[in-house]
């Protein structure tokens, strides 16, 4: 099985399990303050596991499985960039992500009991992204859209609207967890590929090239 699926089907079980069980649910979310004055510093990546509602749930992975199997098995695995280490560097960024995601707010919020935030969009900004840098041409469609949107616009989009929102401070939806782990993903990939790629390419001279051949 892969690793997406694997990530799909844990989070659902113990997202829907605690929809229904509030101590579960709170000992899981993320919650700043709680970090710092207990130390439960488990709650970077168990946050990610749980998510507010069915709707939150479904969108959320469906997302994932929308490119993670494309990033895991068709860019990062062979014959293209990583080999037989794919599935450990897709690992590696989503649970990279996870945390890399939330420490803005952590900073922000630490002293702050109010403040809580759960689901996994970070980790999924960061493989959606991971595979624009990878193939900015990547039709990108939605339901009330009758065309295609190539994956480098929809990516400038994205990360317009959730600075904005995120400077907006609309409500505790984590708005800067999913613009961090957008740059994230972008910022592991260009990395990763640079030192450890099967393939000897440049990233971000190839994202320029297939944006400016169009």
């Amino acid at each position: 099985m892969s690793i997406t699926l694997t990530i799909i089907i844990l989070t659902s079980i113990i997202s829907i399990v605690a929809m229904s069980n509030a101590k579960m649910k709170g000992e899981l979310i993320f919650w700043p303050a709680v970090i710092k004055n207990n130390n439960q510093y488990y709650r970077f990546l168990s946050y990610g596991l749980i998510h507010a509602d069915y709707i939150h749930l479904s969108f959320n992975m469906l997302a994932l499985y929308s490119f993670g199997v494309f990033v895991e098995d068709h860019l990062f695995s062979a014959p293209y960039f990583f080999g037989a280490r794919g599935k450990i560097f897709f690992l590696v960024m989503y649970v990279g992500a996870l945390i890399v995601s939330t420490i803005p707010d952590y900073i922000k919020y630490k002293d702050i009991y109010g403040y809580t935030a759960l689901g996994a969009s970070g980790a999924v900004s960061a493989v959606i992204f991971a595979g624009i840098i990878l193939q900015p041409n990547l039709p990108i469609r939605f339901m009330f859209i009758p065309f295609d949107i190539p994956g480098y616009i929809f990516g400038i989009l994205f990360l317009a609207l959730s600075a904005y929102l995120a400077k907006k401070g609309t409500g505790n939806i984590g708005h800067v967890a999913h613009f961090f782990g957008a740059l994230f993903g972008i910022a592991f990939t260009v990395i990763m590929v640079k030192a450890f790629s099967t393939n000897h390419v440049d990233v971000l001279s190839d994202f320029m090239k297939a944006i400016l051949s169009r």
